[in-house]
């Protein structure tokens, strides 16, 4: 499970870099979100099994991210500094963003 995470919080770093860099395009990172979710779902897991704070922070971003339009992922600097910081966190390890509530789908 968490070689799923890990994986998987890599890739999201990229897909959201390259969307706002307009390397990839919104609905090519949309599918990603849904394919994650799929593959997540072949995924053995427990619901009881603790949460990492990375798999915290992957699944609060993939939400955020996938319930919020293209142009407030682009545009909306409140919800991308929320986004930045989670990503910072992802790549790095520093600074834990402790009020993230991510919960596994």
């Amino acid at each position: 499970m968490q070689s799923f995470i890990d994986a998987k919080s890599s890739q999201l770093v990229y897909y959201i870099h390259a969307y706002w860099k307009d390397g990839l395009p919104y609905k090519e990172f949309e599918n990603f979100m849904w394919d994650t979710l799929e593959e997540w779902s072949q995924i053995e897991h427990k619901q009881n099994q603790l949460y990492s704070h990375k798999e915290r922070v992957f699944w609060h971003l993939l939400h955020e991210t996938q319930y919020a339009s293209s142009e407030a992922l682009r545009h909306d600097d409140t919800l991308k500094t929320q986004v930045e910081f989670c990503l910072e966190y992802l790549q790095t390890n520093r600074a834990c963003p402790l009020d993230v509530v991510g919960m596994r789908p």
